[in-house]
């Protein structure tokens, strides 16, 4: 699952991975986190960003809960590898991807792409 994760995190354009907090592999866009991964055994596998609308629904699912420290910025934490359908855990990583390109600003947004050329 780790290996396929990082994978599809690291396809997005100008997304980079660090490790941090010891034991999380952190990825990024413009130095800001859309995902989240354990790289040890935890209660929880992956770590992203939600849709305001969509929070409360995803956290009544079982095994998606408010993520800690960051369930007020919408954040939810999935517990296993399994809850989810491959196709629906990408459109959620996806969507917190797109969710935190958003909101960078213009100028980052633009630094990233000249950047690349």
């Amino acid at each position: 699952m780790l290996e396929w994760l990082r994978r599809y995190c690291l396809s997005f354009p100008y997304a980079t991975e660090t490790i941090q907090w010891g034991e999380h592999l952190v990825f990024k866009v413009g130095g800001k986190v859309f995902a989240i991964a354990a790289l040890e055994p935890s209660k929880n596998i992956v770590t992203i960003k939600c849709a305001p609308e969509k929070f409360a629904d995803c956290v009544e699912r079982p095994g998606i809960a408010p993520a800690p420290y960051l369930a007020r910025a919408k954040w939810i934490s999935i517990e296993s590898d399994n809850l989810l359908t491959r196709a629906e855990l990408k459109d959620m990583i996806r969507e917190s991807y797109d969710l935190i390109w958003a909101k960078l600003p213009k100028k980052a947004r633009t630094a990233l792409a000249a950047h690349e050329k």
